[in-house]
């Protein structure tokens, strides 16, 4: 008899202890990590802009997303999240200097925001432009986008 009674303590107790068990969760959207992402990758020196293609473009132009996180595609889970960027490096600038300088300063940034671990950064370039080229060409898009408004 008195294995029984004590199971059936041992059972009341655990439940008690398990209605007690609070679980708490910090998740994050994609945007908001392609966004600290871009933010991140947009400071370092040699990356003009990035590119988000035709597409984007269209829809920046019907106000559907802001341009801020064209060009930065990231993949989240629970603890880990992967980022995929592409970008418009600038003329006589060192590819790989710059590709290690943004995949430090992306996983940085999102680990110190979100804690989360960022366990592959990879990044394509997709153009290289003169300073020069670049000031151009984002005032004549400047232009066409108040033609259209």
């Amino acid at each position: 008899m008195t294995n029984s009674y004590n199971k059936q303590v041992e059972i009341n107790r655990q439940a008690t202890e398990n209605e007690r068990t609070f679980h708490h969760s910090l998740t994050f959207d994609n945007s908001v990590v392609e966004k600290i992402a871009a933010i991140s990758a947009r400071e370092v020196q040699g990356i003009l802009d990035m590119k988000g293609g035709f597409a984007a473009g269209l829809t920046n132009r019907l106000g559907a997303k802001d341009g801020l996180t064209n060009g930065v595609s990231v993949e989240v889970g629970e603890k880990q999240a992967a980022v995929d960027l592409k970008v418009i490096l600038e003329y006589s600038q060192s590819a790989p200097v710059i590709f290690k300088q943004a995949a430090e300063s992306v996983k940085s940034q999102i680990y110190h925001m979100t804690g989360l671990e960022v366990v592959e950064v990879n990044m394509h370039v997709d153009d290289v432009m003169t300073q020069k080229e670049y000031m151009q060409s984002k005032s004549s898009a400047n232009e066409s986008n108040s033609e259209l408004q």
